[in-house]
Formats: C-alpha cells, sequence, structure tokens
C-alpha cells in the first residue's frame, strides 16, 4: 500500500507538453476557429483555420491533468483495501467486504479509512492542486494564429464549468488512450466496466459525499453535458432500469473526431444535413443586401446575440447564395439543413436539433435550413422548435416561400425577414451575360435573343444558370455551338410544367405563312407580339413602369366562328415568342358549387406564374357572359366568379388569350380590361382558296383533277373544317394507294357536313360543275 505521493505521480505533474515556441509552425488543419473574412483555401480552409498540433497538444494536456485524479483515485482505493492481486476481484463479494461495507458511513467509492486522510494527503492534495492550477492556464491559452484552440473552443461554445470540463475529460480518456478502460475496470472493482459510470465520475471530481449528491445533477438528462450531446449516457448487462449512479458515460463519436482535428456532422444527422466551406461569393446579389449583410457582424457579434434571419421567396431567387455569403463573411462553415428529410426521418425532430445544434456549436456553424415551409403548422413555427433553436448562439436561417411570424413570444433575439425576388428585366439580362461564355455571346442575333428571353422568361438567377447549362448540354448533343433555339428550348423546360395537369400543351408549329387571315387581322397579332416584345422598353427605360400598377402583362380576345384560326393565331404567337402555350377549357373548371370554380380558376394562374407559358382560355363564353342583375344568390355568386377572373388576368404578367364564339356576349367590364380584340371573320371564298392549298403539304400527291377554287365557292366552311377534310381525304387516297383527288375530297367533304349537321345538297358533290 503507498503513503506518499509515488514518483511516477510526481514526474506527471508538469501536466504541458513541449512549449509552442520550440514546435515551429504546425501545418494548418481544419478546426473549429473563426477565420477572418474572404481567406483564400490555398494553404487553410475558409471558415475553420487552426493548428491541428496545438489543439491535439491542448487535448493531451488535458488527458494529463485527468491521469492526476485517477493516480489520486488509485492511492485512495488502495488505501480503501482494493487488492489489485486478487485473480476473483469483482466476481464475487467476500464477507470481510461484506463488513466493511456495513462498517463505512454513506460515502463515495474510496472513503477515507477510519474516516481519516490517507498517507501523503498534504503532497496529493498541493499536486492536485498545482496540476489545476496548470491546466487553467492551458485552458485559457490561444493557437500561434491567435484563435481559440478546439477544446478551449469547446468550453466556450457550450459554456462549461470547470467541474463540467473535468467530467467531460474523464469519460473522453478511453477514447484517446485504452489504457484508462484498464483503470476504470480497477477502480469500479469489475474487469467488465471498461467505461466510466456516473458514479466513478462524480468519485473521481469529489472530495465529500455532500459534494456528490451535490453534482449528480450535472450528469442527469437536463445537465448541460447531456442535453447538449456532449455525453451520451447508456447502460450495460442485464439490468432493465439501472441507477443513474450505475449508468456509465461516453462522448458521442462525432465529437471525439472533431477534438482530433476532424470536423464533420454526426451520422445521425448525415441524411439530411450536408457541411460547406464557402470559399467565394455569389456576384450577383443585390447591392443593398450585401451592404445589409456586412453589417450583421459589426452590430451583434459584441453581445453574442446573432439574429435569426427568415429568407422568403422561390427557387433560385439567392437565398443560398446569401447564407454563403454571411458564412464567407463571418469566416464561418454552413451547414444545410434539408428541413423535409429531417421531418421524414426516424430521429425525432427535438433530437435531430440537438445533434444539430451539438455539431453547429463544435463547428461554429451557420445553421441553414432549406424548406421550412414543410415544419410550419398553419403557417406557424411549433412553440417547442421556436425556443429550441433559440438557444443555438450561431446565425440561424430559416429559407421558405412563406412568410411566417412568432406571434406572442418573447424571444432573447432579433427576427428578420427577408424577401428574395427574381429581380427585373435588367438584373436578368445581367445574369444571362455573366454566365454565358464570350464566344456564346458575340454569336450574330446573340443580344437580342436575350434580349426577348430576359423580357419573357421571368427566372430567377439559380435558374437561369439551369437553363444556361441545359442549352450547353442540348448543343453538345448536336456536337454544334451554342444557340438561341437551345437556349429557349432550355428555358421552356425549366418553367412549371405543372400546367399539364389543368390544361393540354399546346407544342407552336404554325408560322405566320401557314394562317390565311385578312391583312388588318394579321397586323393585330403581329401587333400583340411587338407588345410583348417591347415591355422593357416601354416599363423599363420609358418608366411607364411607375404608372401602370396591374395589367402589365398582355390579355386579349380571339372572338369568331369555330375554325376561323383562333388556335392557330395562339400557336403562332406562341412559336414567335419562344413560350409553351397551354389551351384551358373553361367550361371544365366551371362549377355549379360555391366557391369551386375560383379555387379551379386559382390552381391555374397559381401554376401560371412560373410557368412563363401563354394561357389559351377557349371557351370563354362559358364564364365571360354579360354580369346580370342579381335578383338571387345564383346571379351574385356567377357574378362573383367573373370579378375573381378580372382580378387574376390583371396581376398576371404573361400573355392571356381569351377565345369567344361571340363578342356581344363579353362583358363590358373585361373589354375595358383587354388589350387588344381580334376579330377572326368567316373566310371568304378567296381566303378559303388559300386554305384549301396552304393546308396540302408540300410532299403531298395531288390529283391533276383537285379544283380549288371550285371548293372555295362550292362549300362555305370554315379553316379548320377544311383541315379536317384534306386530313380525311388523305387517308381515303393512301387506302386506295392513289393521289388525292376530287373523289377524295368530296367524299371527306360529305362525311364533314355530316358531322356538323349540316343539310346536304347532293348537287354540291358532283364532280361536274
Amino acid at each position: 500500500m503507498t503513503s506518499t505521493v509515488d514518483k511516477t505521480a510526481k514526474s506527471n505533474i508538469k501536466i504541458e507538453s513541449k512549449p509552442h515556441q520550440e514546435t515551429g509552425k504546425a501545418e494548418p488543419a481544419p478546426t473549429a476557429g473563426v477565420a477572418s473574412p474572404n481567406t483564400k483555401a490555398d494553404s487553410e480552409q475558409v471558415g475553420l483555420q487552426q493548428s491541428g498540433d496545438a489543439s491535439r497538444r491542448q487535448l493531451i494536456s488535458g488527458l494529463a491533468y485527468v491521469d492526476i485524479l485517477v493516480r489520486y483515485a488509485v492511492a485512495r482505493a488502495r488505501a480503501h483495501g482494493l487488492d489489485p492481486d486478487d485473480e476473483f476481484r469483482g466476481l464475487y463479494i467476500s464477507e470481510e467486504q461484506i463488513d466493511a461495507l456495513l462498517g463505512n458511513d454513506l460515502a463515495g467509492l474510496w472513503p477515507h479509512p477510519n474516516g481519516q486522510p490517507i498517507a501523503g494527503a498534504e503532497e496529493w492534495a498541493e499536486l492536485l492542486q498545482q496540476a489545476r492550477d496548470q491546466w487553467d492556464v492551458i485552458i485559457g491559452r490561444r493557437s500561434e494564429a491567435n484563435q481559440p484552440l478546439l477544446l478551449s473552443q469547446l468550453i466556450q461554445s457550450f459554456d462549461l464549468q470547470p467541474v463540467e470540463v473535468d467530467l467531460f475529460l474523464i469519460a473522453l480518456a478511453p477514447e484517446i488512450d485504452p489504457r484508462y478502460e484498464r483503470l476504470f475496470a480497477y477502480l469500479q472493482d469489475d474487469v467488465t466496466k471498461k467505461r466510466p459510470s456516473v458514479d466513478l465520475l462524480l468519485n473521481l471530481s469529489t472530495e465529500s459525499f455532500d459534494q456528490k449528491l451535490e453534482l449528480r445533477r450535472l450528469l442527469t438528462d437536463s445537465g448541460r453535458l447531456l442535453r447538449s450531446r456532449l455525453l451520451v449516457r447508456f447502460s450495460e448487462g442485464a439490468a432493465r432500469e439501472p441507477t443513474l449512479l450505475g449508468q456509465y458515460l461516453k462522448p458521442p463519436a462525432r465529437v471525439v473526431e472533431h477534438l482530433l482535428g476532424q470536423p464533420g456532422l454526426d451520422d445521425e444527422i448525415s441524411e439530411f444535413t450536408y457541411l460547406s466551406f464557402p470559399d467565394e461569393s455569389v456576384p450577383w446579389l443585390p447591392k443593398e443586401l450585401v451592404v445589409r449583410l456586412d453589417q450583421v457582424p459589426k452590430e451583434f457579434a459584441d453581445n453574442g446575440q446573432y439574429p435569426f434571419f427568415s429568407f422568403t421567396g422561390g427557387y433560385g431567387v439567392g437565398k443560398r447564395a446569401a447564407a454563403e455569403y454571411l458564412s464567407l463573411t463571418l469566416g464561418r462553415p454552413l451547414i444545410t439543413v434539408d428541413t423535409i428529410a429531417m421531418v421524414k426521418s426516424d430521429l425525432n425532430i427535438q433530437d435531430a436539433l440537438n445533434i444539430l445544434g451539438r455539431d453547429g456549436r463544435l463547428l461554429g456553424a451557420i445553421l441553414y435550413f432549406t424548406d421550412w415551409d414543410s415544419i410550419l403548422e398553419d403557417g406557424r413555427l411549433p412553440e417547442k422548435v421556436f425556443q429550441q433553436l433559440l438557444t443555438y448562439p450561431g446565425i440561424i436561417i430559416a429559407s421558405g416561400e412563406t412568410n411566417w411570424q412568432p406571434e406572442g413570444r418573447q424571444r432573447p433575439r432579433r427576427l428578420f425577414q427577408v424577401p428574395f425576388n427574381a429581380g427585373d428585366y435588367g438584373q436578368r439580362l445581367a445574369l444571362w451575360k455573366h454566365y454565358l461564355g464570350e464566344d456564346e455571346l458575340n454569336q450574330e442575333g446573340a443580344e437580342l435573343s436575350l434580349n426577348q428571353l430576359s423580357n419573357q422568361f421571368q427566372f430567377s438567377p439559380g435558374q437561369i444558370e439551369d437553363v444556361v447549362s441545359t442549352a450547353r448540354d442540348f448543343a453538345a448533343w448536336r456536337q454544334e455551338p451554342l444557340s438561341a433555339h437551345d437556349l429557349y428550348a432550355a428555358s421552356r423546360a425549366h418553367s412549371n410544367q405543372k400546367l399539364v395537369a389543368l390544361a393540354t400543351k399546346i407544342t407552336p408549329r404554325y408560322r405566320w405563312q401557314d394562317i390565311v387571315l385578312p391583312e388588318d387581322t394579321l397586323s393585330q397579332l403581329q401587333e400583340m407580339v411587338n407588345t410583348v416584345r417591347q415591355r422593357p422598353t416601354v416599363y423599363g427605360q420609358w418608366g411607364f413602369d411607375r404608372k401602370v400598377a396591374l395589367g402589365k402583362g398582355l390579355s386579349s380576345l380571339f372572338a369568331g366562328e369555330s375554325g376561323t384560326g383562333k388556335t392557330m393565331a395562339a400557336d403562332i404567337i406562341a412559336g414567335e415568342l419562344g413560350q409553351d402555350l397551354y389551351k384551358i377549357d373553361l367550361s371544365m373548371l366551371v362549377s355549379k358549387y360555391i366557391g369551386e370554380t375560383e379555387k379551379n380558376l386559382n390552381r391555374v394562374f397559381t401554376e401560371a406564374e412560373t410557368s412563363n407559358a401563354i394561357l389559351f382560355f377557349d371557351e370563354a363564353d362559358a364564364i365571360f357572359g354579360k354580369r346580370s342583375e342579381v335578383k338571387d344568390s345564383h346571379d351574385r355568386y356567377a357574378n362573383i366568379e367573373i370579378s375573381y377572373l378580372l382580378q387574376r388576368m390583371e396581376t398576371y404578367d404573361g400573355v392571356v388569350i381569351l377565345a369567344s364564339n361571340l363578342r356581344g356576349n363579353l362583358d363590358e367590364a373585361f373589354t375595358r380590361r383587354l388589350h387588344f380584340i381580334v376579330e377572326f371573320p368567316f373566310p371568304e371564298a378567296v381566303d378559303r382558296e388559300i386554305i384549301w392549298k396552304v393546308n396540302f403539304p408540300p410532299e403531298a400527291p395531288i390529283a391533276d383533277d383537285v379544283d380549288f377554287r371550285l371548293l372555295a365557292r362550292r362549300f362555305r366552311i370554315a379553316g379548320g373544317n377544311i383541315r379536317n377534310i384534306i386530313m380525311a381525304a388523305a387517308f381515303l387516297a393512301a387506302d386506295e394507294n392513289e393521289r388525292v383527288g376530287m373523289a377524295q375530297l368530296l367524299h371527306a367533304t360529305r362525311r364533314e357536313y355530316q358531322k356538323i349537321g349540316r343539310l346536304i345538297d347532293e348537287e354540291l358533290f358532283v364532280l361536274n360543275d
């Protein structure tokens, strides 16, 4: 039995290893120190700059301090009678041990024998105090780069008290040096107990039973070490409900790896988190936003109460870019959290946020939550989640599309709502030029194409970047240079395609030469195209944007009988503008149930806002009839539907085309809000002859007896009917293995007359005029 402090213990009184100046400059490794803004990653990682060697030396110094505590515990255990030579120690309890236990007062595992201090107690007290003093100095030391070392950073980030640091280091010891497993098994009098129990940690950290009772609260679930997930408590063996003192403690693997200079995120949250170290800022962030973000560190860093940001806006508007800019400015890493995946994960939200908060504190990181809307309940953030997030000392950014506010809650930090939008025409044009290469911009017609793309496709910055990448893929597949066609095709591909569920998508295939209309009607259609193309000039350069609050899109009415070319004209306009065309049958949206029509219309316009498409409402008479005098509730709700549609048309920035068979059925309130009303007259004989001719492709075989003038004079039918007749005649001729002749055309015309319910005059279908 040792009666004095042994030589080994004395030799370890020098806790600190080699002085910093003797080691030379260590190669930098990623740790939790804060870097200066805008540093590059040649010899250091942005956001985590620290000397790995210095941090490891500090950690080893901490274990040297723990070593003194363990040696003192061994001395007390031996003084109490633990026999290391007993080969059955821990496997049975002898009568002598029972008597010894009964003879002891309430105390720890190693009470002073007979209530008397162990031999050499004064020397031990002096040794422990000296070790504590040296350790306190080392904890406050900084690296050669004048930044906190990893262990010091951990203590500061989690606001640990000295006794909590002692408890943490003792639990950490077996993870660094396995010899502590055997020492702890010895001190716990059981070869199977290689991890320190709650009881052992308290015995190593206290001198009295009263103090032990006081400190046990630190190792409960509400204690800082377990609440912050720096330590986890577990049990072993057959005991189903072990006592608190009988449970064991260990630090999670992520905490250990971090202290060894390997930054990362816990495996439990890896499926919905991503750690990054931004090293360059995005050049297209709005200047006013950049200026405001630059002020954040100056305003809030001193008091440590960084704000809670709520970034709202659609895809690609710059929310992530702003988060990365903050990360770069503050020199801190960025943890991106997929909120949808987090909610769906096996972890409950509280546990996930606990682990996330711990890793964020270890790294000194900014937390960036995507798809924040998925965690809101009726537009509100659950109270427990909000309060849990507020305990995180760093910057939190919630990114979503819904505006939200915590109501009636006292909070210790600011909540900043930061709206993002896709930008105006000038910003979009600048972004197109930014993402396209010099060679691509110098191509003939490139500037005109970019002007039109910026005008007609209201993309966010992120979407423009995506479109350019897709367009280059299209060109690479053809092994040709990037063209305007590729940019338009990619733009349509990246527009919202959800309208397909509500409307019929029409791929434009007609050109001006395919439609036969009076000259004035054609001029009106071309003026519509020019109106769309010149919006940047009129609204932007000429300042009309300030004079017009609503109705900046283009709405028009195509009035005429069925088959007179209304759908074809819409097709041509879509092709000229390079946009998708969606045909919507309004008669299918109108519902007899109150409020359902408005819901259906709202769905269409909501999806259309991000579709960059032309809306073509067919059968407009179903809802656009004259508003009647209100005689009953049905009249009142019918008028509400019309008013709602007027409102949505005015707020839509795209092109809306209404098709009606009878212009006279339209309410005057509609006509005042329409930019164009285009009449599609029934074609006269001269026009019908042209329609017959243009609807035959050049490759189609036409018999010599076909007389287009005769067909035009005999049959007063619209262009749509003529197109149907020609198609039917072509199939008849193909089946007969002949060219398309008058016999097939007359037969097909008869069938078309039968289909539309016209009387058949047999003389009209005779071959000879």
